[in-house]
């Protein structure tokens, strides 16, 4: 019986081991898509305690705990940070099988020195143990950063925002990870849901465009756009319920604008009109500047209406949508082709049973820009898991080209979650051993060597323009 989570955790042939050790885990990492702060990454944000840094915003957790039954008021409501990780220990034992075992007993082997397992009976002792960690040994979320060997890191913020922070941060020469912005324009996308219109006051202020037809919300879009560009931004992110595909004109398109500034409410097919004029637009103007453009869809928001009342959004009650984008992404992709305005992109979908369909999809619109011009993105939220990974790397695999891939990302708010690397690197070297120990790959390490380094960092670098702007 192996020892659990010891330094071959995850990898049951002498191959992977090899690949593993010598090669994927010595590579930096690249975060080209998370949700941390940039402020807190410039003010070098001291937690007080493993509450903090674990459980605040983590819905991941969240919902780990709501699964246990236990109250709200121990998960976002009023409790002390010490009881609320006491309710989360309590529940973790039973998540046999999920992923959140192997993150947070890797985080803490990692940042704090815990060989044991986190249970309701060893609370106190992690407790005691982090809440030393941190103070004593000043460890900060820069500290975290450099520890883990990170080189890039891709927040995710709005086109209204001012990118202090992302500033403050590059003017500071002794923090050597470089810190980009990207560009998530989803609040002037979605005319369809409330507070667009408030939203695009805000842009008309902040771009200096007041905003009244499709052309002036192109134009502040643009501004704001090339705003980002002067930042270091090299990617855009945007963050579909579902995908839409919609032709218009533009006389519907400022008519659809001026109902929703005027009325607030727009029919469904006019938020897709709308919606699919302003991809296609954003498409071109990253096609110019060499961005990125990544998409995320097919999440069924707030399905809990009571608990959306209580607590609001991204805490925890979303789930993988019901509705199938097939053909709408693949309608949108060929526009873009067609109008030699598709960039570099990134396609996730909540739906595990996607899979198959991204993989042939982007192998209908590769390009000469970069080996790899489309990706099938890492697995995504519910299907970041062991099974979740392999079956994502399986598919690509199978159907596309595994060794143009861009690897992980971290998508989280929690500083701890670079772990999130290891596991995936893990699970590919895991995955490539048993492929050659049963004769299905030559055992040639110096091509498969350069295969797990370059899924792990290289690849992506060279993806996201690293490589020439560093």
């Amino acid at each position: 019986m192996k020892k659990f989570m010891d330094e071959d955790f995850l990898l049951t042939t002498e191959t992977a081991k090899e690949l593993y050790h010598n090669h994927a885990a010595k590579m930096p990492i690249i975060d080209y898509h998370c949700h941390v702060s940039p402020k807190e990454i410039f003010e070098d944000k001291h937690f007080e305690n493993i509450s903090q840094v674990w459980l605040s915003g983590d819905h991941y957790k969240w919902r780990i705990m709501r699964s246990n039954g236990v109250d709200e008021f121990y998960i976002t409501g009023g409790a002390s940070d010490r009881e609320k990780f006491q309710k989360f220990a309590e529940a973790l034992p039973k998540t046999i099988g999920n992923p959140m075992y192997h993150w947070c007993h890797l985080e803490l082997k990692k940042y704090f020195g815990y060989e044991g397992v986190l249970n309701g009976e060893t609370a106190e002792e992690v407790w005691n143990l982090c809440e030393k960690k941190l103070k004593e040994e000043n460890l900060g979320v820069r500290d975290i950063i450099k520890q883990s060997g990170v080189k890039f890191i891709g927040t995710t913020d709005d086109p209204i925002d001012n990118l202090e922070w992302h500033e403050k941060i590059a003017a500071d020469k002794s923090f050597e990870t470089v810190v980009a912005p990207s560009f998530r324009p989803d609040k002037a996308l979605n005319i369809d849901k409330a507070g667009w219109a408030e939203y695009i006051g805000k842009l008309s202020e902040v771009s200096g465009i007041e905003i009244k037809d499709f052309e002036s919300l192109k134009t502040a879009l643009s501004e704001r756009i090339g705003y980002f560009n002067e930042h270091g931004c090299r990617a855009s992110d945007h963050g579909l319920d579902h995908m839409v595909f919609a032709e218009s004109t533009g006389n519907e398109l400022d008519a659809i604008i001026k109902k929703g500034l005027e009325h607030g409410e727009v029919s469904g097919k006019e938020a897709a009109m709308l919606k699919t004029a302003l991809l296609v637009f954003c498409a071109g103007e990253y096609t110019k500047l060499g961005w990125v453009m990544q998409i995320h869809y097919n999440c069924l928001r707030n399905p809990n209406t009571e608990m959306f009342g209580k607590i609001g959004p991204d805490t925890g009650f979303d789930c993988i949508g019901p509705e199938n984008g097939s053909a709408a992404l693949a309608r949108l992709l060929d526009t873009l082709n067609s109008k030699k305005c598709l960039p570099k992109t990134v396609l996730y979908s909540l739906d595990p049973s996607d899979n198959a369909f991204l993989d042939t999809l982007i192998g209908s619109f590769q390009g000469t820009e970069v080996p790899g011009k489309l990706q099938h993105g890492s697995a995504w939220w519910f299907n970041d898991n062991k099974q979740g990974m392999r079956d994502q790397l399986i598919s690509l695999a199978n159907l596309s080209m595994l060794g143009n891939f861009i690897g992980m990302l971290t998508d989280s708010r929690s500083f701890l979650s670079y772990t999130r690397h290891e596991y995936f690197r893990r699970i590919l070297c895991g995955l490539m051993g048993e492929w050659v120990e049963n004769g299905e790959y030559p055992n040639d390490l110096s091509t498969l060597g350069k295969i797990a380094e370059d899924i792990s960092y290289n690849n992506a670098a060279r993806y996201f323009g690293l490589e020439e702007k560093e």
